[in-house]
């Protein structure tokens, strides 16, 4: 089901996380990137970069942002998590891994970029500010400056819709005031 219903407006962090994939051309072939990003904060939480489209690219993504928040000991269970309907998105593992730590799965309606569209909006940003402005080599390349990317990205890039800061002092202002009503 879909229950966003293209309302990405949420009060707090690991309230809901939306994913997608994206391509990369390289001179070696086709890569391609997961991004998993909290809607609240705009933070990429998690992500992954490689030369083929099996379910694990998207799980990967999922399970490094997962881990990471369960590191922190951030509770994540409700969380809702939209995607498209892509098969990486409706794969039995990708279920399971939601379904373990307890976050409910949420898919757009068939072919509608509209019911993604803030993570079809995290991929044009990612494109223009990084993969456009150059001729990629390999995988590797990619590997490494989606790295760097991504940590300039939550850390310093400011975004308008958090208060013109960088998404993890968004994630911490936003928890703390979470905190605070709780």
């Amino acid at each position: 089901d879909d229950l966003v219903d293209r309302d990405f407006d949420v009060e707090f962090p690991n309230m809901l996380w939306v994913a997608d994939i994206t391509y990369i051309p390289t001179r070696a072939g086709w890569v391609s990137a997961a991004f998993v990003l909290d809607a609240a904060t705009r933070e990429i939480v998690g992500w992954q970069v490689t030369n083929h489209l099996r379910a694990s690219l998207a799980r990967d993504a999922l399970d490094m942002a997962l881990s990471a928040r369960l590191r922190s000991g951030q509770d994540v269970s409700g969380l809702i998590h939209h995607s498209d309907r892509g098969v990486q998105y409706r794969s039995v593992a990708y279920g399971k891994s939601l379904a373990d730590s307890k976050v409910v799965a949420s898919a757009g309606s068939k072919g509608d970029s509209y019911d993604n569209a803030m993570a079809e909006a995290l991929n044009s940003v990612f494109k223009a500010e990084l993969i456009d402005r150059q001729t990629w080599p390999a995988l590797t390349d990619v590997i490494v400056e989606t790295s760097k990317w991504v940590g300039w990205y939550n850390t310093r890039r400011l975004h308008s819709a958090v208060g013109y800061v960088p998404p993890v002092q968004a994630h911490r202002q936003l928890f703390d005031k979470q905190a605070v009503a709780a």
